[in-house]
């Protein structure tokens, strides 16, 4: 027993409330070893600190650039692209000709059209030149998303925006500024295209269609300001509007540039940083003759030019088999057939009908607050019922029928106060179909399409919709001289948009927005690829 206990090990006290005293007798080497566990047990909290401090230092931080930043920078884009819109045709920038009375007396004219001496053929040439460049350029950027990152697109539209609004400022004949204009369309197509699926990706789901909505409120919102703003600045000279919207722009354009890219969702950023000349195993080809280099690089890229067109032959084919893009986007015609007829026809119908004396004010008043409160109240509306592609037919049809009602029926009063607020209603109905449409635009097609569909949708409803309507109207009322049947007939056209969004009610349809990519990347880097709320999200889980 003695022996059992001097063998015990002293440190395995079965009582761990007891204070044994000091070995009388230490081991030397026992010591020691405790020593050395001691130090490595604080070398090891040493390293386990620096290695937390590390991996801190290495995790990644809250981007300033948040999806809500996101999407105020491009509202502000959206309204200043759309208040030089309304600023060139306020009567302050755009002007009036030279006129001269029986008596021989002349009155000069002012603005655009009085100092460059225009017809009023060649003032509308100026709008006709500004969507020809919006038109053609809006399919070229959406393919080009596919081998340029599209934010770095956005910053280069927004760069050719701001020289060619500049340009404008210094024009000094009508051909001038009518290619001033057609380069300010080309700026304006990158932008116009790839904004709203950027806005998608990195809206929250729960508020997808409000964040939209938000976006499309800035068209009447900016149309009506550019009204006010070119009759103010006018007092300047014409030429101060353009430069002003110039540097407004110039921040965003640089900001295009040098802020960290987007990718968006659907994109292989992968194939575009591909140099040509690496070889099949990742090495690169530095033996190669440069004689031989260059005809290998001009066949690449006649290969690549021709490959971009059978792409583009491809997904134009897939959106056009594409039914309920189709239905979507002939009921967006037809209401874009009538709003830009309103836009602008309806201070002229007012005044005639109405005798308004006041008439581009009330209109350009109720146009804007309408525009504002509809836009957002539709895509709020299309979240709280569960954003479906049948649900946002729904929201279509039903809204632009309750619209085209109202409207109608304020035509048909003769008391303007009745008219008004019968109007103010039709329109905030028909302005709530902003966000639904091109919900269906951006969730009917894969990722990898969602550019193209907006710009065929763009360059789709301003060649068949407001870019005739206009003249047709103008035709319709030389023809029958009754500003209140001429505006009759053209409110009409909303009840055929209504049936058509009606037909997408009955068709399947499949939300597209989480496909998966044909042609997936093997490995890439993802700092680039990831929307904003996802490196919010694994910052927070950090």
């Amino acid at each position: 027993m003695g022996e059992e206990e001097n063998t015990h090990d002293p440190n395995s006290n079965p009582n761990p409330n007891s204070n044994p005293g000091p070995n009388p007798n230490p081991d030397p080497s026992h010591a020691s070893g405790a020593q050395s566990a001691a130090v490595t047990l604080e070398t090891e909290k040493e390293t386990g600190t620096d290695m937390a401090r590390a991996s801190t230092s290495l995790a990644p931080k809250p981007s300033w650039f948040t999806p809500k930043r996101l999407l105020a920078i491009f509202c502000v884009i959206n309204l200043i692209n759309y208040i030089d819109r309304g600023a060139i045709a306020s009567n302050g920038v755009n002007g009036s000709v030279r006129t001269c009375s029986e008596s021989g007396v002349c009155t000069p004219g002012s603005g655009i059209q009085g100092e460059f001496d225009m017809t009023n053929f060649e003032d509308g040439v100026i709008s006709s030149a500004f969507m020809v460049g919006l038109l053609v350029a809006s399919p070229i950027f959406a393919s080009s998303a596919k081998s340029v990152n599209p934010f770095r697109l956005i910053g280069i539209g927004l760069t050719v925006w701001t020289v060619a609004v500049t340009f404008c400022g210094f024009s000094f004949n009508f051909w001038s500024i009518a290619v001033a204009r057609m380069l300010v369309g080309v700026g304006e197509a990158s932008f116009i295209s790839l904004a709203a699926p950027f806005i998608d990706d990195n809206a929250p789901a729960t508020q997808r269609i409000a964040w939209l909505g938000a976006f499309y409120m800035c068209i009447p919102t900016g149309i009506a300001v550019g009204y006010v703003y070119g009759g103010l600045i006018s007092t300047f000279g014409w030429r101060w509007a353009f430069w002003v919207e110039a540097l407004l722009m110039l921040p965003f354009a640089i900001l295009g540039f040098v802020m960290k890219p987007l990718q968006l969702k659907g994109f292989d950023p992968a194939e575009a940083s591909k140099p040509l000349t690496a070889a099949d195993d990742g090495s690169e080809d530095q033996g190669s003759d440069l004689s031989t280099r260059g005809v290998v690089g001009d066949e690449s890229s006649k290969s690549l030019r021709f490959g971009a067109l059978t792409t583009f032959g491809k997904d134009m084919q897939l959106l056009l088999l594409n039914r309920v893009y189709v239905v979507n986007v002939l009921g967006y015609i037809a209401y874009n057939f009538v709003i830009g007829a309103y836009s602008y026809w309806g201070p002229k119908a007012g005044y005639n009908i109405y005798h308004m004396s006041n008439a581009d004010y009330m209109f350009g008043g109720v146009t804007a607050i309408c525009g504002v409160v509809g836009s957002i109240a539709g895509g709020l509306v299309l979240d709280r019922m569960n954003s479906t592609l049948t649900n946002a037919f729904k929201l279509l049809s039903v809204a632009t029928l309750l619209g085209a009602v109202f409207c109608f029926a304020a035509f048909c009063f003769h008391s303007l106060y009745v008219f008004l607020a019968l109007f103010a209603i039709g329109e905030l109905l028909v302005f709530a179909t902003q966000a639904p449409v091109n919900f269906v635009c951006l969730h009917c097609v894969k990722p990898s399409l969602r550019p193209l569909s907006m710009a065929i949708s763009t360059v789709s409803i301003h060649i068949f919709g407001d870019v005739p309507s206009s003249p047709l109207v103008g035709l319709l009322q030389d023809r029958i001289n009754n500003w209140r049947v001429t505006a009759l007939t053209l409110t009409s056209i909303l009840f055929v948009a209504a049936g058509i969004w009606v037909i997408g009610i009955f068709m399947p349809a499949v939300d597209r927005y989480n496909e998966d990519v044909e042609h997936p990347a093997p490995v890439v880097d993802k700092s680039n690829s990831t929307p904003l709320l996802a490196d919010n999200k694994m910052v927070e889980a950090a």
